[in-house]
């Protein structure tokens, strides 16, 4: 089973179209969505959702009313104004005293200097992950709810499930959307992977992002190449990325010119594969088949019976 990651330095370079195109053209594989804070691989691939959990990788302070004695200790020591003072209860002696679970950061001073232990630390749903059918296969994908952190936490979930349904079904390969940037999230996409796509564009915030995201892999050591995508909208900058490309080891797997029909095809909910057989459905499948290639190399360079990672972000590449 080869997993393909297909990541970003910054949002928006196209990278989810393309992992749409990819899942239009590969045979037997899983889809997971990665990108937990902005996820859109599903208005795309439209996925039927089967099953719907919920995510909880945090704890929230709750206090227990029958046991506070008003003594104000907590919303004194709360160093992020998540104790409310309500003192409007008319039939109260004392303030009452409650927790604003948007501001509670879950850092438990609460609950350890409360003397007659009226705060508890509760598990908190940060938001939900589900198991979905598409027309190109199962998908799995989450999304984390409004302020939320530990999305790393949430995408490792993510790509354990898409791992089990692979190997349950016999599937022979994971596609992962991953999320822009370099951090926790990125790195929790990057665990396990056989090959890295690079989507970049010809602007200067995308080359500035892409070495930051060409250095983390290179931290960890894993197999990337490049695509330049909308490569003709700035012909100065592309040729500036195809000199980091080449001064830092990277190959370009492919060139995708600027095309409305990409746009069209992302409103009538459809991969650019299934609108068009015009210039860029045949460009994306050139991607595809040179990603691919790419894919098989390491495959046959595999020893048998050896999974290339292991689930830790610290494994070295391919």
């Amino acid at each position: 089973m080869k997993q393909l990651v297909i990541l970003s330095g910054k949002g928006g370079t196209g990278k989810t179209s393309i992992t749409g195109a990819f899942a239009a053209l590969a045979e037997n594989a899983v889809l997971v969505d990665c990108d937990v804070d902005a996820a859109d691989l599903h208005l795309i691939v439209l996925p039927e959702i089967l099953e719907r959990h919920d995510f909880s990788a945090s704890e929230k302070a709750e206090i227990i009313q029958d046991r506070c004695i008003q003594c104000g200790i907590c919303y004194e020591c709360c160093e992020f104004d998540a104790i409310i003072k309500d003192e409007s209860y008319p039939d109260a002696a004392l303030p009452v005293y409650t927790v604003d679970p948007l501001s509670c950061e879950g850092c438990a001073v609460c609950s350890y200097i409360c003397l007659d232990k009226a705060v508890t630390m509760k598990p908190a749903v940060s938001g939900e992950w589900y198991r979905s059918d598409t027309r190109f296969g199962p998908m799995v994908h989450g999304r984390l709810g409004i302020a939320e952190a530990n999305s790393g936490k949430l995408v490792a979930l993510l790509r354990e499930a898409a791992r089990r349904i692979a190997d349950d079904q016999n599937r022979d390969m994971i596609i992962i959307d991953g999320p822009p940037g370099i951090g926790c999230p990125a790195i929790a996409s990057l665990t396990g992977a056989d090959y890295v796509l690079l989507v970049t564009e010809p602007t200067l915030p995308a080359l500035h992002d892409l070495t930051r995201i060409a250095g983390l892999i290179r931290h960890f050591h894993f197999t990337a190449g490049i695509c330049i995508n909308k490569c003709d909208i700035n012909a100065s900058v592309a040729d500036q990325i195809d000199n980091f490309s080449r001064d830092n080891g990277f190959e370009i797997l492919g060139r995708l010119p600027y095309d409305i029909i990409v746009t069209k095809a992302q409103v009538a909910a459809r991969t650019v594969i299934e609108y068009t057989d015009g210039d860029i459905s045949r460009n994306m499948r050139s991607l595809w088949t040179n990603v691919r290639r790419r894919l098989d190399d390491i495959e046959s360079r595999r020893p048998a019976g050896v999974r290339m990672k292991t689930n830790n972000p610290n494994s070295t590449g391919a």
